[in-house]
C-alpha cells in the first residue's frame, strides 16, 4: 500500500464514522480532550456531535520535512478548557495512532494531573499496524502503515506572503 490521500469529504465522513462507533459502544463520557494539532478538528467535531465540553492539550513530535522524522514527544503542562474542572470520564482523541507513543504519553499525563478521572478511553480516525497501543475506538485499521496525507496538509507549506500575493 502506498501513501493514503484523504479529501475533506473523506476526512469529515471518517469523523462521523468515529462518532457512530463511540455512540454504538454505549459508553458515556463527560469530557473530550483532544491532542493538538492533529486531534483538534476531530475533537471539535465530536464535542459538537456529543454536546460535550472540549479540552485541548498540545503536543509536538514530528519535526517535519520529507523524511517525516519523529522527534522527542513534548506535552504541554496545561490544558485549555472552558470549564472549571475536567470531567471524570474522558474521551481522549487524536487523528491517528502511529507508534502509539503520543497517545500513551498524553493519556498517562492527563491521568496524573487529574487523579479524579475514573476512566479514560481513546479514539482516533486511523490505527496503524505498527502501533504498540490499540485505541479503544477507531475507524480504519491500516496494517501496512501508510503515510496519511490529510486535507489540511497544504497549510504546512503555505506562507502568509505567498497566500496574500495569490489572493490579489
Amino acid at each position: 500500500m502506498g501513501d493514503l490521500y484523504v479529501s475533506w469529504t473523506d476526512y469529515n465522513r471518517t469523523i462521523e464514522r468515529l462518532a457512530a462507533n463511540v455512540h454504538r459502544s454505549g459508553w458515556t463520557f463527560n469530557q473530550i480532550v483532544c491532542i493538538a494539532r492533529g486531534g483538534l478538528r476531530v475533537g471539535d467535531a465530536l464535542s459538537r456531535i456529543f454536546d460535550a465540553p472540549l479540552a485541548i492539550i498540545s503536543t509536538a513530535s514530528y519535526v517535519g520535512g520529507a523524511d517525516n522524522v519523529r522527534g522527542e514527544i513534548v506535552v504541554a503542562k496545561h490544558m485549555t478548557m472552558t470549564t472549571d474542572s475536567i470531567g471524570d470520564a474522558v474521551l481522549l482523541v487524536d487523528d491517528l495512532v502511529d507508534s502509539g507513543a503520543t497517545l500513551e504519553v498524553v493519556k498517562k499525563h492527563v491521568a496524573s494531573i487529574h487523579p479524579h478521572i475514573r476512566d479514560i478511553r481513546t479514539a482516533v480516525l486511523w490505527y496503524k499496524g505498527c502501533s504498540q497501543v490499540k485505541p479503544d475506538y477507531y475507524v480504519d485499521f491500516l496494517p501496512e502503515n501508510p503515510w496519511i496525507h490529510q486535507p489540511f496538509e497544504p497549510y504546512e507549506q503555505m506562507k502568509p506572503a505567498d497566500l496574500a500575493a495569490r489572493m490579489k
